[in-house]
């Protein structure tokens, strides 16, 4: 098995980090951090111009139908670059969740405007009070002549402000899974802000409250939406993978040029073993990360399953201790406003908890080895 990124691939990532180092600096990101969307339209018209946006979407819509190896570069450098738009909410999570568990109507309908980036999509998955439990939602889906009314409440649906329309698991009459698309301008779907610790992860709370949808494919969409789910979990480790990254190369050029005592702080054991982990984790997470990428595109649903849940669980807490390292490297100035290591230490921060966060993943990993 070959783990190295083809050139195609390499001239992708290349493309998508030259396009931020332009277009989306951290001074653009500082910009963005109190912006509801997260983007402007000339940035997000230029990621979709890259072609990225549509890259899981079939090529017969308009994508470039590839899968979550060739995607990762892109996601590996949005973490790089603290990237605070929709994209992996929309070029993994709507893209997948529209193709897998849609009818080739709604594939017409909805996938030649997330592959352009002109239809933004985003999930909502989770609710009050359930963690990252998502397979028996208390919203509901009833019909309404060809349409589907939606009523309940999903939290921690991301980029939800700046989307066009929102992917809404719910049950339906027959308790099968299903899954809807709602227009966010839609009379009922209300969108709230919520406020979090990174400025970067745009997250709301969608109410519904008899909201009128169009509900993707026909029968239960539990398989289609648990491959979405790992397909998220995976890309938000890889986005956590480019983020430690940068969290640890800053740590590390920071402890080679201050001085204490006469002497780089680097050359302090205390300082060279903080480094140390950092590195370890940063490539055992690339390496768990890399694989599950492989494993959603060529692996049995159990496998790909297995993989996901162990990225994510090595990367709840070992990607945030490198920014919590570096932070410990900085001092007290890596945690102040003007200083870049905080955006990295918050962003590797939602990563600890998100989907339930460490204690979920392990717990889901136990069963699936138990069982």
């Amino acid at each position: 098995m070959d783990f190295e990124l083809d050139p195609d691939q390499e001239l992708l990532r290349e493309s998508v980090a030259r396009f931020l180092a332009d277009r989306a600096p951290i001074a653009y990101v500082r910009s963005m951090l109190d912006h509801p969307v997260g983007t402007t339209p000339e940035v997000w018209a230029g990621l979709a111009a890259i072609g990225v946006t549509g890259m899981l979407v079939p090529e017969a819509h308009g994508g470039a139908g590839m899968g979550m190896v060739d995607l990762a570069g892109a996601l590996e450098e949005t973490g790089r670059a603290v990237h605070p738009g929709p994209f992996l909410s929309h070029a993994v999570g709507a893209a997948s969740l529209v193709t897998l568990a849609g009818s080739p109507e709604d594939h017409a309908a909805l996938l030649p405007g997330i592959a352009a980036g002109t239809t933004v999509g985003t999930v909502a998955l989770y609710e009050p009070g359930r963690r990252g439990a998502w397979a028996q939602p208390d919203t509901t889906a009833d019909p309404d002549g060809d349409r589907w009314l939606v009523r309940g409440t999903k939290t921690h649906v991301p980029d939800a402000v700046g989307a066009d329309v929102v992917l809404v698991t719910a049950a339906a009459p027959d308790g099968a899974l299903a899954v809807v698309a709602v227009p966010t301008d839609a009379p009922g779907c209300t969108v709230t802000p919520l406020d979090t610790v990174d400025g970067t992860r745009k997250v709301a709370t969608v109410t519904l409250d008899g909201a009128l949808g169009s509900r993707l494919g026909h029968g239960d969409a539990t398989d289609a939406v648990a491959a979405t789910v790992d397909r998220i979990g995976v890309a938000m480790v890889v986005d956590g993978v480019g983020a430690a990254s940068v969290a640890m190369e800053l740590a590390v050029a920071y402890a080679k040029e201050r001085h204490q005592f006469g002497k780089p702080i680097g050359a302090f054991q205390a300082v060279a073993h903080l480094c140390a982990d950092m590195l370890r984790a940063v490539e055992l997470g690339r390496a768990a990360a890399y694989y599950a990428c492989w494993a959603c595109d060529a692996a049995d649903a159990a496998e790909r399953h297995r993989a996901a849940t162990m990225a994510r669980a090595f990367a709840a807490d070992s990607l945030y201790g490198v920014g919590a390292n570096a932070i410990q490297v900085f001092g007290g100035i890596g945690f102040t406003w003007e200083h870049d290591a905080h955006l990295y230490y918050k962003r590797l921060l939602t990563l600890q908890h998100a989907g339930g966060g460490a204690t979920d993943q392990l717990e889901e990993l136990a069963a699936i080895v138990l069982d």
